[in-house]
């Protein structure tokens, strides 16, 4: 079994829509390169009608 890494070590992002880093997370392990939010609340503000991203 691989040895665990540090938070520190794995992969980072900036949100698409606050402008905040977040950490690569194993469910998201097969679809990074498509990730673009931190979060279902940024997720759901970029649908919103007048928000541009």
């Amino acid at each position: 079994m691989p040895r665990m890494r540090k938070k520190t070590d794995l992969p980072t992002k900036v949100c698409a829509i606050c402008g905040k880093p977040f950490a690569w997370r194993k469910k998201w392990e097969r679809v990074w390169d498509e990730v673009r939010y931190c979060s279902d609340r940024c997720r759901n503000e970029a649908k919103r009608p007048g928000k541009a991203s």
